[in-house]
């Protein structure tokens, strides 16, 4: 067998932990970040702060976007914080950034070549998720659907599958959703997986992340 041939070295478990341990560290970090900008945007607005608080929502917002695009981190208590420092005249600002993050970690999703989520997914040693990612990677976005559906369960996950926009949009409104990476988890997801266009899936984002800011504008809290 040459060398070109040559099956992928098989990780080791002190590899696949130190793999994981970096991951953990990174989401920790960028957790830790996401609660300083929070609570460096909780104070009382006077008169006299007037540049203190433009500083903060220009700060608040730029953090929200980049920490909120990562998944597992918890970003959306920045925009929360936003909301209640600085109430309905700052909900537009948090909904633009929102889908701004979200739309930054789906496009990451789309850039990382399916050959390379394959080899980092059998380096954790999640040979199913790695083959199928293999087997899917050469294959247009109606015959990945087309796949997926074929051994999907019934019902359920093939309903998700068929009306899959509306199950994006659905999936960043569930509570706990950061079990699954919360809103940039799940946008990264949608890109890498290659079966959402990026119009329908902006637009799934923008509806998904409309109802917060809206009642926030709606009840002028």
């Amino acid at each position: 067998m040459s060398a070109a041939s040559a099956p992928p070295p098989v990780p080791t478990p002190a590899g696949i932990a130190l793999r994981i341990a970096v991951l953990v560290a990174l989401v920790v970090v960028a957790t830790w970040c996401a609660h300083i900008v929070r609570d460096a945007i909780d104070f009382q607005i006077m008169p006299e702060n007037e540049q203190q608080v433009h500083r903060a929502i220009m700060l608040g917002a730029v953090a929200y976007v980049g920490l909120l695009a990562i998944p597992f981190v918890p970003g959306a208590e920045i925009g929360l914080a936003m909301l209640v420092a600085f109430g309905a005249a700052i909900a537009p600002l948090v909904y633009v950034a929102t889908v701004l993050a979200l739309c930054l970690s789906y496009t990451m999703g789309r850039m990382v070549p399916m050959p390379a989520l394959a080899r980092f997914l059998a380096s954790l040693r999640m040979r199913r998720a790695a083959d199928l990612v293999r087997r899917a990677a050469p294959l247009s976005r109606q015959e990945r659907l087309a796949m997926l559906l074929d051994g999907a369960p019934p019902r359920i996950l093939a309903l998700a599958l068929r009306r899959r926009y509306v199950a994006l949009a659905l999936a960043l409104n569930i509570p706990g959703n950061t079990l699954i990476g919360g809103g940039g988890g799940i946008a990264l997801l949608a890109g890498l997986s290659g079966l959402f266009a990026p119009l329908p899936t902006v637009l799934a984002f923008a509806i998904g992340v409309l109802p917060v800011p809206l009642t926030i504008v709606l009840l002028g809290a």
